[in-house]
């Protein structure tokens, strides 16, 4: 991208994806703006020696993504309900005020795809030209995204969709790696839990990987269609027992126990606790092999960014504290409801 000033506005900054994105264009040469309700708190978060222009607004106005937007060549739509709650009726509305100023300004829109979009048994490499059959509600929603943005295309706001498997990476306290580690107060890890059948494969996408790529294809956006999708393969582990092995190898505890799921506790649980519907929804990942072909993402890129599986594994581990001697976190959301 060559024309006007290379301003980037993330809608999401403080999550998994808008961080890492927000990381990697400002390492390129990109001026860097978000929007969020609360800039005091999200720069704290952020690092004050983060160069991010914080503007205070809120994702469901118009007006307020359309201020924030003023001058930007790129929209990076990574905004989502917090802890799950009301998709429905904030996602697609967020959408449309990404859309109105990405229209004015001429913005290219960037969203984040999901495998959510795919049923359980399109198999473990998935073209960018599958056909779409969602068997959840997220993924229905998903679904209308997309086409929503391949309308807006024709209409001025030209769109990519970078979609990966399962995020995880520093900075992703949320992401479902946390999810599936067994810990205790007092322990590091104390053993990690088996969500499906082991002989099942699951795509995993390593969050600095995954933004780098989206920085190297903003470098190259004079070439994409008005509205384009890539695939980005990232680790896609045969066995649901690879999980484990790496997180054995990064904490040096070659006895950590693989365990069966409490799926029983999650269904129980799940009429009072939306994080628990959610699990449950999802559960079909864990059970059929559901991957992501990158071979259009390589031939356009040459090289596609790829941290080897378990220094990405160390890397994660050690920045939420469950390496070396420092204090262990309190659980993931999840793992708090369980025990609830």
């Amino acid at each position: 991208m060559t024309h006007r000033s290379r301003t980037a506005l993330i809608i999401g900054a403080t999550g998994s994806f808008g961080a890492h994105a927000a990381i990697a264009l400002i390492k390129r040469g990109w001026r860097v703006r978000a929007l969020t309700r609360d800039p005091a708190g999200a720069a704290a978060k952020a690092g004050r020696s983060t160069p991010i222009a914080w503007v205070k607004g809120d994702a469901m106005s118009g007006a307020h993504v359309a201020a924030a937007a003023r001058g930007a060549d790129l929209i990076v739509h990574a905004a989502n309900p917090p802890a799950y709650r009301n998709w429905k009726g904030t996602v697609l509305p967020m959408l449309e005020s990404t859309i109105a100023a990405a229209i004015g300004e001429g913005a290219r829109i960037v969203l984040p795809g999901t495998v959510y979009n795919f049923a359980p048994g399109a198999g473990p490499r998935i073209g960018e030209d599958a056909p779409q059959a969602p068997v959840t509600r997220k993924g229905a929603i998903r679904v209308a995204m997309e086409r929503r943005l391949r309308e807006a295309a024709s209409q001025g706001a030209k769109a990519l969709i970078l979609r990966a498997g399962d995020f995880f990476g520093p900075a992703a306290a949320n992401s479902a790696l946390g999810t599936w580690l067994v810990r205790r107060r007092g322990d590091r890890v104390a053993g990690v839990w088996a969500p499906g059948p082991i002989e099942v494969g699951h795509a995993f996408a390593y969050l600095p990987d995954l933004a780098e790529t989206l920085a190297r294809l903003m470098e190259r956006e004079a070439e994409l269609a008005d509205f384009e999708v890539f695939h980005f393969a990232g680790h896609w582990l045969e066995r649901g027992d690879a999980l484990a092995a790496s997180i054995r190898r990064a904490t040096g505890r070659g006895d950590l126990p693989l365990r069966s799921f409490p799926w029983p506790v999650v269904y129980a649980a799940a009429p009072f606790n939306e994080t628990m519907r959610e699990l449950i929804e999802t559960r079909y990942l864990w059970q059929k092999p559901i991957g992501l072909d990158g071979g259009k993402l390589a031939a356009f890129l040459g090289t596609v960014s790829a941290t080897p599986f378990d220094a990405a594994i160390e890397t994660t581990l050690a920045d939420m504290g469950l390496l070396g001697t420092a204090e262990v976190p309190a659980p993931c959301a999840a793992r708090e409801a369980l025990a609830a």
